[in-house]
């Protein structure tokens, strides 16, 4: 039986397919072995990751210049990223793996409710400073005491905070910013899914992260060293 052609998607804007490739390559940094959810409609391709023990969605979203056939499949971001030709604006579409539990319970794709705005370069200060205060608060301790359980309650003491004045998780704001999605001055913004109040939303122009606003306490089972 002949194997299915590999179908390649061609983006519509310059510099997307080097965007996606970025992303995948960050997010490969976390977890050599992550999968990526693909949805392509109405003209747009949205890919979906979860960064290796940041419990959040990451979410890369990129033009097609025409609407294209639906396309709705998980793979693995590996050989995704084998596949994008930033030369010639493309990605080949791999063969269909069995995905994570996470790929089968994505936000919604509508129903998004603008809460406020904020200054990026004072999100990603954020950030930077949390990862300031992990090391600081490290390096006092001493060498036995740096055992990988202290490590994680640190991690879920800092990244269980709430970014000021809004209920998101400051694992949202880390998972931005080690992918790259607060680079740069543009507008980030924070949405939630109104009136169910399920999701939360941070928003950049080169991504988004998603995270609950309910269910496990903040933090817990994070396992993650900031960098």
């Amino acid at each position: 039986m002949t194997a299915p052609t590999p179908r390649r998607l061609t983006f519509a804007d310059p510099g997307e397919a080097a965007g996606l490739a970025a992303f995948l390559g960050r997010l490969l940094r976390w977890e050599k072995a992550a999968a990526v959810r693909l949805r392509a409609s109405d003209g747009v391709l949205a890919v979906f990751a979860r960064p290796a023990r940041f419990e959040v969605l990451a979410v890369l979203s990129a033009r097609l210049p025409e609407p294209v056939e639906e396309l709705d499949t998980t793979v693995s971001a590996g050989e995704l990223l084998e596949g994008v030709d930033e030369q010639a604006e493309t990605c080949t579409v791999p063969r269909e793996v069995t995905g994570p539990s996470w790929a089968g319970l994505l936000p919604p794709r509508g129903g998004w409710r603008p809460l406020t705005e904020l200054p990026a370069g004072g999100v990603r200060e954020t950030a930077t400073a949390l990862v300031a205060e992990f090391r600081e608060r490290t390096e006092r301790l001493e060498p036995e005491e740096r055992t990988r359980g202290a490590m994680d309650a640190l991690a879920e003491e800092l990244w269980g905070r709430r970014l000021g004045g809004t209920a998101l998780p400051l694992r949202a704001v880390h998972a931005a910013h080690v992918l790259g999605f607060l680079r740069g001055t543009g507008p980030v913004a924070l949405y939630d899914t109104g009136d169910t109040g399920a999701w939360l939303r941070l928003r950049t122009p080169y991504g988004s992260v998603v995270a609950r606003a309910e269910g496990p306490a903040p933090g817990r089972g994070l396992t993650v060293t900031p960098v």
